[in-house]
């Protein structure tokens, strides 16, 4: 869709017009949703992740002031409401001693050429949560180890722990499916 048709719907959205609301939810909600579900433990949790960060787009529409991108403002609410959600449900870490942390002998790199980009999608979706939050957050959304601390209330050091046995965890599943020629 043309910038002026979406920022003339923005403008009427932020007139609490429910009509450009719907508009702008159909615009948005597929790219938004698979968001969500990057953070979501199920479905179920990414449906109501994206309902309540549209339920804040529109409230808050006066916050965004036209500078930047609509789309990645509402990318961040979404991110935001995920890190909220996460927060809200008490969800801990997985302890480190549950995982194993051996090394992979032999694998100093990872043949990805074969891998689809449906089955790393899976994968990640897959991981533990607490690993899959750190990992979204830092290798997707592009935040560094301390806004990860700061905004999943954690220490610095954890949250490079978590992203470390991520990889890893990845790494053992991709070698598996590589293993089986899957």
């Amino acid at each position: 869709m043309e910038p002026e048709k979406i920022i003339h719907i923005w403008d009427r959205c932020k007139n609490n017009d429910r009509k450009a609301q719907a508009e702008l939810y159909q615009l948005f909600a597929p790219k938004m949703y698979a968001i969500c579900l990057r953070y979501a433990r199920d479905t179920f949790e990414a449906e109501d992740m994206l309902q309540q960060g549209f339920i804040k787009v529109f409230t808050k529409s006066a916050l965004f002031d036209g500078t930047g991108v609509l789309e990645g403002w509402i990318r961040r609410i979404m991110v935001n409401t995920a890190i909220e959600s996460y927060r809200k449900n008490k969800l801990s870490f997985i302890s480190t001693d549950q995982v194993s942390t051996t090394e992979l002998a032999g694998h100093a790199s990872l043949q990805l050429n074969n891998l689809d980009y449906k089955d790393l999608l899976r994968l990640i979706k897959d991981l533990p949560l607490g690993y899959k939050t750190v990992f979204n957050l830092y290798a997707i959304e592009g935040y560094n180890h301390r806004e990860i601390a700061e905004l999943l209330q954690i220490s610095e050091g954890n949250s490079k722990s978590q992203l470390s046995r991520a990889r890893q965890w990845l790494r053992e599943r991709i070698l598996k499916m590589e293993e089986l020629g899957i």
